[in-house]
């Protein structure tokens, strides 16, 4: 999956969203990705996002990824970046049990409440896997809460530049195998959409 420079024309366009608690390594994920580097972030005031074109399938795809913040105080001013989203990444840190815990308890929620994408691929990120020797949350236990929920799965270490593009990779196959999806990608914002509903999750 290589990046291409922004001006060539593209197939698709593929608005996709990071969402979990805040330290979990979302902007590091998003800073790999985008440019193949790694820091060690301060945590994302509201949001922010990087844009890269990538082949995949024969199909060149612009990818608008969102990095949202975490903390609670900017949950208001995030959740209107859910609308529209074709793909979203549910990221946990696997050194912090309370990361996994909060993506039933919040994120799964959020996502459901504003997501206005009905068939929208969501897949879950445990991050952070080179912290291995303060390691809470098992793979065994991630893997069975993504079968739960209906989420695609990859182990990731933003740090180790492990399977971060997998990631990536996998969760824009299943946009491209889902036709709802194909129809407005052109228009990040072209979709057809659902009422916001308040019900929870999955």
């Amino acid at each position: 999956m290589a990046g291409l420079p922004a001006q060539v024309e593209v197939d698709h366009t593929f608005k996709i969203l990071l969402v979990g608690d805040s330290g979990v390594g979302k902007s590091s994920l998003l800073l790999r990705f985008a440019t193949g580097g790694f820091e060690e972030l301060v945590p994302t005031i509201g949001v922010d996002f990087k844009a890269k074109i990538i082949e995949l399938g024969g199909k060149r795809i612009r990818l608008t990824v969102w990095d949202t913040a975490g903390q609670e105080r900017f949950r208001t001013l995030t959740s209107s970046y859910y609308r529209g989203a074709q793909g979203i990444i549910l990221v946990y840190d696997v050194s912090r049990a309370e990361t996994f815990d909060s993506l039933a308890d919040i994120w799964l929620r959020e996502v459901d409440m504003y997501g206005t994408v009905e068939e929208s691929v969501k897949m879950v990120v445990a991050n952070k896997t080179d912290l291995a020797e303060t390691r809470e949350v098992s793979t065994d236990m991630g893997v069975a809460f993504a079968r739960a929920h209906g989420c695609l799965f990859v182990e990731t270490s933003a740090k180790g530049n492990v399977a971060v593009e997998q990631a990536f990779e996998e969760l824009v196959h299943k946009i491209l195998e889902t036709p709802s999806l194909l129809a407005s990608s052109g228009s990040t914002f072209g979709l057809k959409t659902k009422q916001p509903q308040s019900s929870s999750c999955c």
